[in-house]
C-alpha cells in the first residue's frame, strides 16, 4: 500500500505521540527547488510547543530505557521495514522537497533505512564489562546507560539519512530524540514520523518538531532536559550551538563542513581515478559535506586526467529529478547558485580557465564545470563550494601534494588514487582527515565511523563508534568479604 499524499505531505508536526499545529496557527511554506512550486506548508513552532515536546520525550525515555535491548531493537528493525515497504514514496518525496534525482533519492532512502538495522543490532551488542580489581576484595564493573533525551538538528542535503544515522543509535541506546529538520526538507522528516508511529514506537520516543532554526535551536541547546545534541551543518553554525550549549555541558556530536582534497598520482589507474571523481564530486549536485572540493593531479597524468574527465562531466544531464535520465538536479535555492558564480567569477579573474560549464541553466540548474589552472588562493580552494564545480589544482611531488591537502582548517574527508601500496599507506596516514577514500569516491556505510577532525566537528556517527556516543559509561565498584566466616 502507498502512502497517501496527505501522509506524504504532513501539514502537522509529530511530538508527545500525536500529528499537532503550532499554537499560534502560523505555518511555513515548502517549495520544489527545481521549479520553486509550493509542495505544502508546516507548522512554524515557538518555544512553549518545543518544551512540551522535550517534557513529552522525558516522560517516555523512563520507559523505553527499561526496555531490553532487544524489545528496542524490534522496535527500529520494525520502522526498517516500513521504510523498506515505501521506499518509492520516500524517495519521491525527498525528490520534490530536495532536488536530487530519483535514483539518487532511492539509494538514500536504502542508506537511511541501513542505519535502523545497524543499529539495532549493535543495541544488542552495548552492554557491560568486567574488569580486573585494584585488590582482592573488590570487584569493577562497567555498565553503559542512555545519556537521556536527545535532540538532532539535520540538513537539507540528506533529510532522510541524516535524521536515521543519528536517531537509530539514540533509540538503540535507550534514548529519545527530538528532530528539528532544515526548513527545506521537513517533509521527508515527517514521514519518517509517520512511519514510525506505523512501526509502534511509542508516541515521544522520536519527535519531529518544524519553525524557526533559531528559536527551536536555541531551546534544544539551553533547555537542560536535553542531554545531547547532534547538528550536522555548517562550522559557523556548529560554533554557535556549542556555545549555546556550554552551560549545561552538554554532549555533542558535530559534523560540520569540509573541503575535502582529491589527489591523483601519476600512478593512478585513469578510469578509476575519474569514476572516483565523478562520485564524490557530482553525487548530489556537489551539495555533499564529503565531495571533492579541490582536485590535485600530478603533472605525467594532469592533461589525461582532464582531458577524461571533461568528457564524463559533459555527459551529464542537468533537469528535473522526476524525469527519467536526469543525473543532476538543482542547486537548493538562489544562494547556491548565487555562490557557485561568485567562485567562478573569483577563480577566472585570478587566471583559472573554465574548460566546461560555468554558467546558470533555467530554473536552479547549473551546468556542471570543470575549471584548470586554479591558483590556490583562489576561494574555490579555501571555501566549501557546495555545487557542481571541479577545480584543479597541479603537483609535482607527493610531499607537495600532501601540504596543499592539508593546507585547511578542515579534515572531514579526503581521497587518493594510486596503485603503489607504499604511497597509499604513507599518504592516507598523513592527510588530516577523518576519512579517506583510497581509490574510491564513495566511502559512506552505515558500517563505518562518519566524522572529520580540526573543524569539521567532534564525535563519530555510524560503525561501533556511532551508538557510544549515545550512551554512559558508569563504573561500579563493589567490596566484597573474602572470609566466608567474617
Amino acid at each position: 500500500m502507498q502512502l497517501t499524499d496527505s501522509e506524504l505531505f504532513r501539514q502537522q508536526a509529530y511530538f508527545d505521540g500525536r500529528w499537532q499545529d503550532a499554537d499560534s496557527g502560523q505555518t511555513r511554506t515548502v517549495r520544489n527547488p527545481y521549479d520553486d512550486a509550493p509542495l505544502g506548508t508546516v507548522p512554524d513552532l515557538g518555544v512553549d510547543e518545543a518544551r512540551r515536546a522535550i517534557l513529552g520525550a522525558q516522560q517516555t525515555q523512563t520507559e523505553w530505557r527499561q526496555r531490553s535491548a532487544t524489545e528496542r531493537a524490534d522496535g527500529l528493525m520494525a520502522w526498517h521495514g516500513q521504510m523498506q515497504r515505501h521506499r518509492e514514496d520516500l524517495a519521491r518525496l525527498m525528490t520534490l522537497e530536495q532536488g536530487k534525482p530519483l535514483t539518487e533519492s532511492l539509494a538514500e532512502i536504502d542508506y537511511a533505512a541501513s542505519f535502523l538495522r545497524w543499529f539495532a543490532e549493535q543495541g544488542r551488542r552495548a552492554g557491560s564489562h568486567s574488569a580486573a580489581s585494584h585488590d582482592a576484595d573488590h570487584r569493577i564493573q562497567v555498565i553503559r546507560q542512555p545519556v537521556g533525551v536527545c535532540a538532532a538538528i539535520t540538513p537539507w542535503n540528506f533529510p532522510a539519512a541524516m535524521i536515521t544515522r543519528k536517531a537509530a543509535p539514540a533509540l538503540a541506546a535507550g534514548c529519545t530524540m527530538l528532530v528539528r529538520p532544515a526548513s527545506q526538507s521537513p517533509f521527508s522528516a515527517l514521514a519518517l514520523a509517520e512511519l514510525a508511529q506505523r512501526a509502534g514506537l511509542p508516541g515521544g520516543v522520536f519527535s519531529v518538531l518544524t519553525g524557526a532554526a533559531d528559536t527551536l535551536g536555541r531551546e534544544l541547546c539551553e533547555n537542560r532536559t536535553i542531554r545531547k545534541l547532534s547538528f550536522t551543518g555548517s562550522t559557523t553554525v556548529g560554533r554557535q550551538l556549542m556555545q549555546q550549549c556550554a552551560a549545561d555541558i552538554k554532549k555533542l556530536s558535530l559534523e560540520l563542513g569540509g573541503n575535502a582534497p582529491l589527489l591523483v598520482f601519476n600512478d593512478a589507474r585513469l578510469r578509476t581515478a575519474v569514476r572516483g571523481t565523478m562520485d564524490s564530486k557530482f553525487r548530489n549536485t556537489g551539495q555533499t559535506c564529503i565531495c571533492a572540493n579541490r582536485i590535485l593531479v600530478q603533472d605525467g597524468i594532469h592533461e589525461a586526467y582532464v582531458k577524461e574527465l571533461v568528457t564524463a562531466v559533459n555527459a551529464l544531464r542537468p533537469g528535473n529529478g522526476l524525469v527519467d535520465g536526469t543525473d543532476q538536479g538543482p542547486l537548493i535555492d538562489d544562494a547556491a547558485i548565487e555562490k557557485v558564480e561568485a567562485h567562478i567569477d573569483d577563480a577566472v579573474r585570478r587566471g583559472a580557465r573554465v574548460l566546461c560549464g560555468g554558467h546558470r541553466l533555467e530554473g536552479r540548474l547549473f551546468a556542471p564545470t570543470v575549471l584548470v589552472d586554479v591558483p590556490v588562493d583562489a576561494r574555490l580552494a579555501q571555501e566549501e563550494t557546495f555545487g557542481p564545480v571541479a577545480p584543479v589544482f597541479r603537483f609535482d611531488t607527493e610531499a607537495e601534494a600532501l601540504a596543499m591537502a592539508n593546507d585547511t582548517e578542515f579534515g572531514l574527508a579526503a581521497y587518493l588514487f594510486s596503485q603503489d601500496i607504499d604511497r597509499i599507506t604513507r599518504a592516507s596516514e598523513a592527510l588530516e582527515a577523518g576519512m579517506v577514500g583510497i581509490n574510491t569516491g564513495r566511502i559512506s556505510a552505515a558500517q563505518a565511523p562518519f566524522g572529520g577532525v580540526k573543524q569539521s566537528g567532534l564525535g563519530r556517527e555510524g560503525g561501533a563508534e556511532g551508538i557510544e556516543e549515545y550512551l554512559e559509561p558508569k563504573y561500579l565498584c563493589l567490596g566484597i568479604t573474602t572470609d566466608p566466616d567474617d
